[in-house]
């Protein structure tokens, strides 16, 4: 089955509006954070979720709007009150970028462990859907792996029937790692959908730099006829174990666009073909 669109609001200026651009086309998903557009994106996704009752909510705990940093219990704890009474609701609150909190790996999951001890206590109380990771460096650098942190996660439930139930990291031509272990069946998307975690694709576009850097030559080998912004969807499309990709956007055209390719992934065989291309270049 092919991955859904999310949006994602990272890099979106008026939230609200491509908000209703994403929910009018039908997204089950998006992604946010309170420090996202200057710490405006709770409040203006606020105005628009009572009017689509059916979409997901993903945020984040870790970055104040000011861009200071911390996983600190009483800063998540904080940080997932003022979220829920920002925008009603919560079905999965990732914790954002852990490697961020320690250099020193034993630290670093430690930390994780205090933040996932916190969001358990909504998860127990039916407060929030459930919690995770949303990650830049963490799978790629070894901060972690999905196996140390379902056992973080079971290690803060005190059994087995932990609420860890998604992953998210970027996913793209420039951030190849992950995509390129899921074809070989391993890295950290087929652990997840292995241990029954929702995975998140963030940056498919890389920042919106990816489709300026893709060369005609390549678009035509990735998917002949197309364009540098279809393309990189139909290319991530093509990862297995992946259920959502994020994509900031306001336009209709673009979400269409975007929708379109992601539902026709190019074959394995080209996706490995394009992969070594870009490894031998």
């Amino acid at each position: 089955m092919s991955a859904v669109l999310g949006l994602g609001t990272y890099r979106v200026r008026a939230v609200s509006d491509a908000a209703r651009t994403a929910l009018l086309a039908g997204t089950p998903w998006i992604d946010t954070a309170p420090n996202y557009a200057y710490g405006r994106a709770h409040r203006e996704l606020a105005a628009v979720l009572p009017e689509y009752p059916g979409v997901r909510v993903a945020t984040k705990a870790g970055f104040d709007p000011q861009g200071r940093h911390s996983i600190a219990p009483e800063f998540v704890r904080s940080q997932t009150e003022q979220t829920l009474a920002d925008l009603g609701q919560a079905d999965l609150v990732f914790v954002h970028n852990p490697e961020r909190s320690s250099y020193d790996r034993g630290q670093l999951h430690r930390n994780v462990l205090g933040a996932f001890a916190a969001l358990e206590e909504f998860a127990h109380a039916g407060r929030i859907g459930g919690y995770g990771v949303a990650t830049w460096s963490g799978f790629t650098s070894r901060a972690f792996t999905v196996a140390e942190l379902v056992a973080l996660a079971s290690a803060a439930a005190g059994s087995q029937s932990h609420r860890l139930t998604g992953v998210q990291m970027p996913v793209s031509l420039v951030m190849a790692e992950p995509l390129t272990q899921a074809l070989d069946g391993d890295g950290p998307l087929v652990h997840a959908r292995e241990a029954g975690i929702t995975t998140f694709a963030s940056a498919p576009l890389h920042g919106g730099e990816l489709p300026a850097l893709m060369t005609p030559e390549l678009v035509n080998l990735i998917q002949p006829g197309s364009n540098p912004y279809a393309a990189a969807f139909h290319l991530v499309g093509a990862c297995p174990a992946l259920d959502v990709v994020l994509t900031s956007t306001s336009s209709r055209a673009h979400w269409d666009d975007a929708t379109a390719a992601l539902a026709r992934p190019i074959p394995e065989d080209r996706l490995r073909k394009v992969l070594d291309v870009l490894s031998a270049g």
